[in-house]
């Protein structure tokens, strides 16, 4: 069994933010712009990792260029600063979160409890989240990987993700069983009949330290505000050159059937696997639970986001997805 990780060393810089940082909203580190003109409530939050920093370059990025909504409003929001304040990229793990994993906190009785950090903060961003329509959230990875596009159950984000146009792998998940996601709260979450015009997608970049996840976000930024009509791609092209990416060349959709758990710190995978692995051939063992062989449930099974740099108890450490191209 594989026992250590390979060592993966910090090429993207943490952004300056300092300017940026009180907001214009009375909350830090949240900035919103009203267009004054019919049009969605649009958000894009960064940071609810805080050593995730390719969306806080977005944001600085948008910020720095001026962008103000043509049509209805935009929220950006940088979210847990106090973790952010802490990162060494010879640590980065270390402020990932402070006391709980912020992506884990978003059901309503876990913000009235305010018993943590990430509580407290994502309860303060609450509101901004209760009034957005569309909603893109920018993540990074633990490991080195293709960037993955989240869009939970509901197919009105599997067809937002389709005239995304990239990137090509698109995850159709349930989100997780320790808590709920930011992009999975309140009508999020809801089913297409009930959620009108809502719209949430969670993008995972690439590696925390790659310069290449900053290009992903800011790629990200462009294709969410032009599909939101936010922005025009004249004024996207105009203000943000050289944020939009080329196309992908196909998309693919991976269903996620359910989740590998560890038992404890001790799961160990068979491989280097960094995601995406098509296993051929239903039980194959891939990993060690805590002594229990772990085998993949079926043929042509795809490895969605495996890695143990995070594996305790009641973490994914690895989930299972079919793949279908998407037409």
């Amino acid at each position: 069994m594989m026992s250590t990780h390979a060592p993966l060393t910090f090429t993207l810089p943490a952004p300056d933010i300092a300017p940026w940082r009180a907001g214009n909203t009375g909350t830090e580190g949240v900035w919103k712009f009203d267009s004054g003109q019919p049009g969605r409530d649009v958000m894009i939050s960064a940071l609810v990792h805080g050593n995730e920093l390719c969306g806080a370059w977005a944001l600085k990025g948008l910020l720095e260029a001026g962008v103000r909504p043509q049509r209805g409003t935009l929220t950006l929001a940088f979210c847990n600063l106090e973790a952010f304040d802490r990162f060494d990229p010879q640590n980065h793990d270390a402020s990932r979160f402070i006391d709980q994993d912020m992506n884990r906190q978003w059901l309503d009785e876990r913000m009235d409890a305010g018993d943590s950090r990430e509580r407290r903060r994502a309860a303060a961003l609450r509101p901004f989240i209760e009034r957005a329509a569309w909603l893109l959230d920018i993540h990074s990875m633990h490991e080195r990987a293709a960037p993955l596009l989240l869009t939970g159950v509901q197919p009105r984000n599997l067809q937002l993700a389709k005239a995304m146009g990239a990137p090509e792998h698109i995850v159709v998940d349930a989100g997780h069983k320790d808590g709920v996601r930011m992009r999975d709260y309140g009508r999020f979450g809801l089913a297409d009949a009930d959620a009108g015009d809502s719209r949430s997608l969670l993008v995972e970049c690439g590696f925390h330290g790659d310069v290449g996840s900053r290009d992903v976000a800011y790629d990200q930024c462009v294709r969410f505000l032009e599909a939101a009509g936010t922005l025009d791609a004249a004024d996207t092209a105009r203000l943000l050159p050289g944020w939009r990416q080329p196309d992908a060349p196909r998309q693919w959709a991976l269903e996620v059937t359910g989740p590998v758990v560890a038992k404890s710190e001790r799961f160990r995978f068979t491989e280097p696997f960094s995601g995406l692995e098509v296993i051929a051939k239903a039980g194959t063992v891939i990993g060690d639970n805590d002594g229990e062989a772990v085998a993949t449930p079926y043929d042509d099974c795809v490895l969605v986001m495996p890695s143990t740099r995070q594996a305790r108890a009641g973490v994914t450490v690895v989930r299972y997805a079919q793949r279908r191209r998407m037409e």
